[in-house]
């Protein structure tokens, strides 16, 4: 051993480029230290200034086989954490001098030890480890490595596919364009007939705007999960219970949807508030229920991987089933109509055009549509679960809320259309404003994946 284990400590750089250094941190044993940007890691990193920073990035451990006493493990960060700019593969011993960064341009450290012999002053006073370093360490000598040579070009730098390896369905969004081109080969197999090319690029846009609200959000959800939720809301739509919830709402409760603004603003928003709003969300949020339901039947993993266990469950289905009655919708009912009215006027030949007009905001809109709507819900149903205590004033919140929101867009849809953009804007406020929440009261936190969409300062 070199030295006391108490006396070694790492010191963070200011930046790449200069080695003023911003904070010391000791290292005791038999203490580990854990760095990123998890509340509860020893050394917490700002997440607004290092996005590349995994939650929990790496780990410095006691090890008595090292020389120093210590060893370094990466805790498969998403970018990598690399010593003396050797990209760390599990874990490796720990060597006064060495430079450690997290990610290739993020924070850098330097790992010293106060009592330890410099390496350039006599390399023979540093004892060999007294047996070999474990499977886990990384597959380059212990010894520090000569630099290669600057204009050295290596296989893997020639044809990068052969070391990227799990890199690509990770970093990479290789599954995202697997999708697309899947999409792009079966539209143009289906040109000539609109149906099935609407069809396919409806749920090619809906899977887009989903995606987008499921980065968001930072959880994995099986897809499979996510799927059957909007396959449950579409089912629901083309079954009797429909009708159930036509008689409760526009029957019984004051919800007819009137045809046009003749009734005025507030009669119309109250009808819509009764039979769009109210109505809707509940059925959309059915499957949701329905999750929750069934992973209080389930053993684990399957009662995490399928159930309702906090908001960002609640969420990311709420949007699926969204996705799912969205298509429906607007491929069912909505472009269907307003095309055979106006081919009744105007002849078939505007009709393909004027569907594939209608069918892309329609679709986009979604996102502050009904994924706002009841997504907002969803992060209700979740937050109720989380807190039993306050749950039926918890969701009668969300609830009115959501239906509020939904009444609200439907009503100035049919008034004007720029306060109409301004209730777009304003429902995806509430949307994004619950998935930040969720994500600051998940869990399951320190496991999320990080989002991020904007430049670092």
């Amino acid at each position: 051993m070199t030295g006391p284990l108490c006396c070694a400590f790492l010191r963070r750089l200011a930046s790449q480029h200069q080695e003023s250094s911003l904070a010391s941190y000791p290292l005791v044993a038999p203490a580990s230290v854990v760095i990123g940007r998890d509340p509860r890691c020893q050394i917490v990193l700002d997440s607004q200034l290092y996005g590349a920073v995994s939650r929990q990035h790496a780990r410095i451990s006691p090890s008595p086989a090292s020389p120093s006493g210590w060893q370094i493990c990466d805790l498969e960060s998403a970018n990598g954490t690399f010593v003396n700019g050797q990209r760390l593969r599990g874990c490796r011993y720990l060597r006064a001098g060495d430079r450690i960064s997290l990610s290739q341009t993020g924070p850098q450290f330097i790992f010293e030890l106060r009592n330890a012999v410099p390496l350039s002053a006599s390399a023979s006073k540093l004892p060999a480890p007294t047996e070999p370093e474990p499977s886990i360490s990384r597959p380059v000598p212990f010894a520090k490595e000569a630099a290669p040579a600057p204009d050295a070009v290596t296989l893997s730098q020639l044809f990068p596919i052969l070391s990227t390896g799990r890199d690509l369905t990770r970093k990479a969004y290789l599954i995202p364009g697997i999708v697309t081109v899947s999409f792009v080969v079966l539209m143009f197999v289906s040109i000539g007939k609109p149906n099935f090319f609407n069809g396919l690029l409806a749920a090619y846009i809906a899977g887009i705007a989903y995606y987008f609200v499921y980065q968001l959000c930072g959880k994995q959800k099986p897809w499979w999960l996510l799927v059957g939720a909007g396959l449950v809301t579409i089912l629901l739509l083309t079954s009797p219970v429909l009708n159930l919830f036509l008689f409760v709402f526009r029957g019984i409760l004051p919800g007819a949807i009137p045809s046009d603004n003749s009734a005025g603003f507030l009669p119309t928003l109250v009808q819509m508030f009764f039979g769009a709003g109210l109505m809707e969300e509940l059925l959309k949020a059915v499957p949701i229920l329905l999750a929750y339901w069934l992973g209080t039947k389930l053993r684990s993993p399957y009662r995490e991987q399928v159930g309702v266990w906090e908001p960002l469950d609640g969420i990311l289905l709420g949007a699926a089933s969204a996705v799912g009655f969205t298509l429906l919708e607007t491929l069912g009912h909505y472009v269907p109509g307003v095309v055979n009215d106006v081919t009744f006027q105007a002849g078939a030949n505007y009709r393909e055009l004027l569907g594939l007009q209608l069918l892309i905001p329609r679709i986009l809109g979604s996102i502050s549509g009904h994924m706002a709507y009841s997504g907002y819900l969803g992060y209700f149903i979740g937050l109720s679960v989380l807190k039993p205590a306050k749950r039926w004033r918890i969701l009668g919140v969300g609830y009115l809320t959501a239906a509020a929101l939904h009444a609200l867009w439907n009503t100035m849809g049919l008034v004007n259309l720029l306060v109409l953009a301004v209730v777009g804007v304003v429902s995806y406020a509430f949307l994004a404003a619950a998935i930040l929440k969720a994500r600051a009261l998940s869990p399951t936190r320190s496991q999320n994946f990080a989002t991020r969409f904007t430049r670092l300062r």
